[in-house]
């Protein structure tokens, strides 16, 4: 029998205050990103505002930041299985008959 106590990791409130408020600015540039222009580096930029949103997510209020190696390990399978469907979607999309014309 082992007596091993594990500690969790208690997280200061100005740090989820200061998660918060970048998620909130983020949104806010996600929100004013879709009133301008900018050619194909809308979707470029919004997907980087998007996977910057889901990391503080994932990180601070999901704890995977102070989690164990095996979460780590999960959290990259997750991103890897991502990427897959990414690639796969894309190659279907510019595949199409109607994408050429």
């Amino acid at each position: 029998m082992s007596t091993e106590v594990k500690h969790e990791h208690i997280v200061p409130v100005h740090v989820y205050v200061l998660v918060f408020v970048a998620l909130e600015i983020l949104a806010t540039a996600t929100a004013l990103l879709a009133h301008l222009d900018l050619g194909a580096f809308n979707a470029v930029i919004a997907f980087a505002i998007a996977v910057t949103k889901m990391l503080l997510v994932v990180l601070f209020f999901m704890h995977a930041r102070y989690s164990e190696r095996i979460i780590h390990a999960v959290c990259a399978v997750a991103v890897f299985w991502f990427g897959i469907m990414v690639v796969l979607t894309e190659s279907d999309y510019l595949t199409r008959w109607w994408h050429t014309r």
